[in-house]
């Protein structure tokens, strides 16, 4: 076979199985955090973490007993930042590990 087909035929099925892998959609298991409550006097709830910059978009500050959901080992922590889930208005951010704690108490 002339080079040339060869070429076209390896472009051909590099180019099908780049297709293949781009299609295919990326699955992780949820993990429903375990119920936890802020045990600072009040933490700052951040949108994001940035390896880079740390902790940015300040969403509201959580008082003392605020419920809260994080699962150690199944969720991130980056720098001390956890990613927390505020059972409130029902959405994700960052909180400061040391700030969580009574695990399962309600």
């Amino acid at each position: 076979m002339p080079r040339r087909i060869l070429r076209g035929i390896a472009a051909v099925t590099i180019g099908t199985s780049v297709a293949t892998l781009s299609v295919t959609p990326a699955h992780a298991d949820p993990v429903v955090p375990r119920h936890a409550v802020v045990i600072c006097q009040s933490a700052s709830f951040y949108d994001n973490y940035d390896s880079a910059h740390g902790p940015y978009g300040l969403k509201r500050t959580l008082p003392y007993g605020n419920k809260i959901g994080h699962t150690p080992g199944a969720h991130p922590v980056y720098n001390g930042w956890a990613a927390t889930f505020d059972f409130g208005p029902n959405d994700w951010g960052y909180l400061r590990i040391e700030c969580i704690g009574g695990y399962d108490s309600w």
